[in-house]
């Protein structure tokens, strides 16, 4: 007597079986896999304004090597989410795929320490021992394993020594906020294209801090056309079933986002997370809203209140900030003073690696006024020193070339409280308009920071961002009450 009981399962395991080679052909199909063979039901549904879905980088990742995907000269993109949006865990998930479905595609996984590193890898390790052993050649080793179809992933190590020399397909950089600067500048080489295989560097973090890394990548990658992957809590969270939203205390962030979610992060944790953190760091690390101010110097300047259109007026008093520079940079700001006492910068001029002589000339070109109507340029008092190789100084070899600079010895903590007071005075008032033509100057205003650890009482001089803020200082400490805006008659 034939058991077709046992029959059926024995086909059903078999079909099981063979559908775990079929690789998916659209994002349906993709999602589906996932959630079938891996247990991971991945969250499909965009509920932020400007954001993505966990499931929108994952095809992206998926499909770029195929012929169904989206035509790209590269598989590079950028993961801007929250903590525990599963960023770590869609990458052990795109490496497996990669792995599986693309012969000879070699991964590495660069994390911003080893543990960050080995708990991608070991997400990894638990997808494969559960469902695809039987697709690993020889043993799971701790930091690598090997594919029967010639693909292979493995951990590298935070330092440039691992990353120099390696030459692979996919790279997947995660936490890029806890990433050494020079390790990471070694870790743009490593990609390379072969056969249909694209190479791709992924950039995979939470935005933590207004100077940090992510942040410039991010900045760069609007530039760059680079594709930005960006979610947040709403687009993780369970949805939303019989809850007031009156009572509820996420309803000052959600608005009703969470009636449309289908994620997992369970609502009461959201909002004992939200309890628990204060709210610059709950809106940085679970909204994805702006980067963590609490250590940015200017925490108040806004671009949509401080940045606008502002061009020379022959009316107005003309006024040079200078701060001195070779490897670290030359800055000069033009700044003018309206009626109303709102400082005006018009322009910048940002340069490293040249002699005070092409300093000199580029001012004078640019500077919308002859050399005699400019009334006052202010400098770093440090420009007055001597030099020992030339003899001179920076002041001294301005003021043979026409430029006569001015300059007054104070407190950075006194320029700094000044320029706080322009950006927000104590009647909740700004009186600073930045031209969008002064980038390096809107990104200082944005990145200028306290140190992490240790004294906290200056600002950290990082070399890049304390420049045309030290600039902006001399302009303020050395504009005294005697020299008043007044409007030129002609």
């Amino acid at each position: 007597m034939v058991n077709f009981g046992n029959l059926d399962i024995k086909r059903a395991g078999g079909v099981y079986d063979a559908l775990r080679w079929v690789a998916p052909v659209s994002r349906i199909g993709l999602r589906d896999y996932v959630k079938v063979f891996l247990g991971i039901d991945v969250p499909d549904v965009s509920c932020c304004e400007g954001h993505c879905s966990p499931m929108d980088y994952l095809w992206h990742c998926y499909s770029r090597d195929f012929a169904f995907g989206e035509s790209s000269p590269n598989g590079d993109c950028i993961v801007w989410a929250n903590r525990g949006g599963s960023k770590t865990v869609l990458g052990a998930v795109a490496t497996l795929l990669d792995c599986i479905f693309k012969p000879e595609c070699q991964v590495r996984i660069l994390g911003g320490s080893l543990e960050q590193s080995s708990r991608m890898y070991e997400y990894l390790g638990k997808f494969v021992g559960g469902s695809f052993d039987d697709a690993v050649s020889g043993k799971i080793l701790k930091e690598r394993c090997s594919f029967v179809n010639g693909s292979a992933a493995q951990i590298l190590t935070q330092s440039a020594k691992s990353v120099r020399g390696v030459h692979v397909n996919k790279l997947r950089c995660d936490e890029i906020e806890l990433f050494n600067q020079e390790v990471f500048d070694a870790a743009k080489f490593t990609t390379q294209s072969t056969g249909n295989i694209k190479a791709s560097m992924e950039i995979i973090s939470t935005m933590h801090r207004p100077y940090g890394l992510m942040h410039r990548l991010v900045d760069d990658a609007v530039k760059n056309e680079v594709p930005i992957f960006k979610w947040c809590m709403f687009e993780v969270i369970e949805k939303c079933r019989d809850r007031n939203c009156s009572r509820c205390e996420l309803d000052v962030y959600c608005q009703s986002k969470a009636k449309k979610a289908n994620g997992y992060m369970k609502i009461d944790d959201c909002i004992t997370q939200m309890r628990r953190s204060s709210k610059t760091g709950f809106e940085s690390e679970m909204l994805c809203m702006r980067p963590n101010l609490e250590n940015a110097v200017f925490a108040d300047f806004d671009e949509k209140v401080h940045v606008a259109a502002v061009e020379y007026d022959s009316s107005l008093p003309l006024y040079r900030a200078m701060d001195f520079g070779f490897v670290n940079p030359f800055v000069c700001l033009w700044i003018q003073v309206d009626d109303e006492g709102r400082v005006r910068v018009i322009d910048e001029y940002f340069r490293r690696r040249a002699t005070i002589e092409i300093h000199a000339k580029e001012l004078m070109e640019r500077t919308p006024c002859d050399e005699e109507s400019v009334a006052g340029s202010f400098c770093d008092p440090a420009g007055a020193g001597v030099n020992d190789v030339s003899g001179t100084s920076a002041v001294r070899e301005l003021r043979a070339m026409g430029i006569k600079t001015v300059y007054r010895k104070s407190r950075i903590l006194d320029g700094i409280e000044r320029i706080r007071r322009l950006v927000k005075a104590g009647d909740g008032k700004s009186r600073l308009l930045i031209s969008p033509k002064c980038v390096r100057l809107i990104e200082a205003m944005q990145c200028y920071h306290y140190p992490e650890t240790g004294e906290k009482e200056l600002p950290e001089k990082d070399g890049v961002y304390d420049h045309p803020i030290d600039a902006l200082r001399y302009f303020l400490v050395n504009l005294n009450n005697r020299i008043k805006p007044k409007r030129k008659r002609y």
